[in-house]
């Protein structure tokens, strides 16, 4: 198991980026969060295996990448603090 904590910049506030991410994490075995930071970036946070939070990775720059200009990631093991990444509602939109 994998977290990945990746921040986007763009135009990723207002235009529906948390709720869209949170859809997308329901079709992959994932765990974690999405919340828009105060600088005007996004922060998302995956706890998964590495290959499907790199699925989930692709998916989320697939449907919004035309809002984003700029993707930094830190990647380390995961905590498990997000619970079983197979457990419905593991993915969360934190405000």
């Amino acid at each position: 198991m994998t977290r990945i904590t990746v921040y986007y910049t763009g135009r990723v506030q207002g235009v529906g980026f948390r709720y869209t991410t949170s859809r997308i994490a329901e079709r992959f075995a994932v765990a974690g969060y999405v919340m828009n930071l105060p600088d005007g970036r996004v922060e998302l946070v995956v706890e998964a295996s590495r290959k499907e939070a790199d699925a989930f990775l692709a998916g989320v720059l697939e449907s919004l990448g035309g809002y984003i200009a700029h993707v930094e990631q830190e990647i380390g093991p995961s905590t498990g603090e997000f619970g079983d990444a197979n457990a419905r509602g593991s993915f969360t939109i934190r405000h």
